[in-house]
């Protein structure tokens, strides 16, 4: 191979990775749900090319209420999915969607846009 042609299959190998971290490893950051009335912990997650935050803190044993705020019109970004709370719901876009989730036991829940490329985890302790 060429020194030119190295250089491509490099830089794109390069992308490929960054790709795979951005999209399925990046730490982007957590956020403790704050209690409003009537003992609901609430937060609002910005939905746009991922999640942010990413990873919600929770405390066990009282109802949360996400916000999900979708700032975008990427149809990967359209559906909310939380398995382990029985979630699958659409998010129109740049409209807030709210979805109570009843109190639940310690642990670590995972949720994903429809087609499962951007993730996030909500942490209940």
């Amino acid at each position: 191979m060429r020194p030119d042609e190295v250089a491509v299959v490099a830089a794109g190998l390069g992308a490929i990775a960054w790709v795979n971290w951005y999209f399925f490893l990046a730490d982007r950051g957590g956020a403790s749900a704050r209690t409003a009335k009537g003992g609901v912990q609430e937060v609002t997650i910005a939905v746009h090319g991922g999640y942010d935050p990413a990873t919600v803190r929770v405390k066990a044993g009282a109802p949360v209420r996400i916000v999900f705020d979708r700032q975008e019109t990427s149809s990967c970004s359209e559906e909310i999915v939380i398995p382990d709370f029985g979630v699958r719901r659409f998010l129109p876009a740049f409209q807030k969607t709210v979805i109570d989730i009843p109190a639940g036991p310690a642990g670590s829940h995972e949720m994903s846009c429809g087609m499962g490329m951007l993730h996030g985890t909500i942490v209940v302790e």
